[in-house]
């Protein structure tokens, strides 16, 4: 079978997702669209080589619906001939639409497809698109729903993970990307995002506070300790879960992924089409997975997704360089470390959304090319990355630099 092959990755600055957020006034399509733009531009590629577009989007409805994929490369210039469609895997969306890419490479129906997300939190906020599982009674009772914020608090309850735990890891992680702005790690992906008469209006991550310590940390309430106590939730893990008491609410705004605009474009082909088209290849795609898991504690899923794309490549824990997961919240993280014995110091060593936020559809594209990045920076060899998803799923892929 064909293998396919990374030949670029773009991301956008990550803006606050707020009104007052640098990227407010940038529609979704926009965001979208210099990002593959920027793809274009950099690879210099003939866009009528482009047989797809896949791209992540877990609000798809307003001005983040209607085949944004398919729009965008229409607003981008693209050769009318490139077809384009949206994917919602909830968080995991933007990795899961570069495993598409790659999947359609593999089999052969395409030789190159772009890979990506966006989202526009500010301007489309999450949940805007409704959905049985959080507002239909009879589905969540029989799946035992909670927000996703009593899950992280519940895998904290289960697995022992303390408030001083969950804000050490926050405090660590605004550090490392406070630093890796510093030593110009992400100079080789962002691309600033520009306004409609081409003033640059962002060029870095507007989220992060390098400043955070455990002090300032502390003085921050559990953010779900409220809707956990007061509105039920608490209750229903209770029932999903009965050998706890009761749930230990330690994550707050401070320890959770931030909300932030932003998007994504990675370019995927096959050997011979890059040679074709003068492209040299940055890494190759060795395996990627899908899981489900139990959708109460919901956030646990990185792990499974990871060890089942080890297992398909024929891989071990030992063989991976760089982790890059997702920081939807501290006990993820702290979850997957326990969980694969990894350690932290080859994990997310740039920092993560914590402290440099999650725009839902494009995060996962967005840290596959930070890690890829970091590998082309040190030297290193292969490197996983996986995100924990929404109704209890993961997403895993792995990366080997060429």
């Amino acid at each position: 079978m064909t293998e396919a092959y990374i030949y670029d990755a773009v991301r956008t600055p990550r803006g606050r997702g707020k009104k007052d957020g640098s990227l407010h006034e940038i529609t979704p399509i926009q965001l979208a669209t210099q990002a593959l733009e920027a793809v274009r531009d950099r690879t210099k590629l003939d866009t009528a080589l482009i047989d797809d577009v896949v791209l992540g989007c877990v609000g798809p409805v307003g001005e983040q619906g209607a085949n944004i994929a398919r729009v965008a490369a229409l607003n981008a210039g693209f050769d009318n001939g490139v077809a384009g469609f949206q994917i919602n895997r909830f968080c995991a969306s933007g990795l899961e639409a570069v495993n598409i890419a790659a999947a359609k490479v593999i089999s052969g129906e395409a030789d190159f497809v772009i890979g990506g997300g966006v989202e526009s939190m500010s301007r489309v906020p999450m949940g805007s698109d409704g959905g049985a599982m959080a507002t239909d009674p009879a589905v969540a009772f029989k799946t035992y729903f909670v927000p996703q914020g009593i899950s992280a608090d519940l895998i904290a309850t289960k697995y022992g993970y303390s408030r001083d735990d969950v804000d050490a890891y926050a405090v660590e992680s605004q550090k490392r990307a406070g630093e890796s702005w510093d030593q110009e790690r992400f100079k080789n992906s962002i691309i600033p995002v520009k306004d409609v008469i081409g003033l640059t209006v962002l060029d870095h991550d507007e989220n992060r506070r390098p400043e955070t310590d455990m002090q300032s940390l502390a003085a921050l309430k559990p953010s779900f300790a409220d809707m956990g106590q007061n509105y039920g939730f608490d209750s229903v893990a209770i029932q999903k879960y009965p050998e706890f008491e009761a749930i230990n609410h330690v994550h707050h705004a401070g320890n959770s992924s931030a909300i932030v605009d932003g998007a994504a474009a990675v370019l995927v082909g096959s050997k011979e089409a890059g040679g074709k088209a003068g492209l040299k290849p940055r890494a190759r795609l060795k395996a990627f997975a899908s899981v489900g898991t139990e959708p109460t504690i919901m956030l646990t899923g990185p792990s499974f997704a990871a060890e089942k794309a080890l297992k398909k490549a024929g891989m071990a824990v030992s063989d991976i360089d760089l982790w890059e997961i997702n920081e939807a919240f501290s006990a993820v993280v702290l979850r997957f470390m326990e969980a694969m014995s990894v350690d932290h110091s080859v994990l997310n060593v740039c920092g993560g959304a914590i402290a440099l936020g999650h725009p839902l559809g494009a995060t996962g594209a967005m840290i596959l090319g930070t890690v890829l990045d970091e590998l082309e920076r040190t030297g290193k060899s292969t490197a996983v990355i996986a995100l924990c998803i929404g109704a209890g799923m993961g997403t895993a892929t792995i990366i080997e630099r060429v």
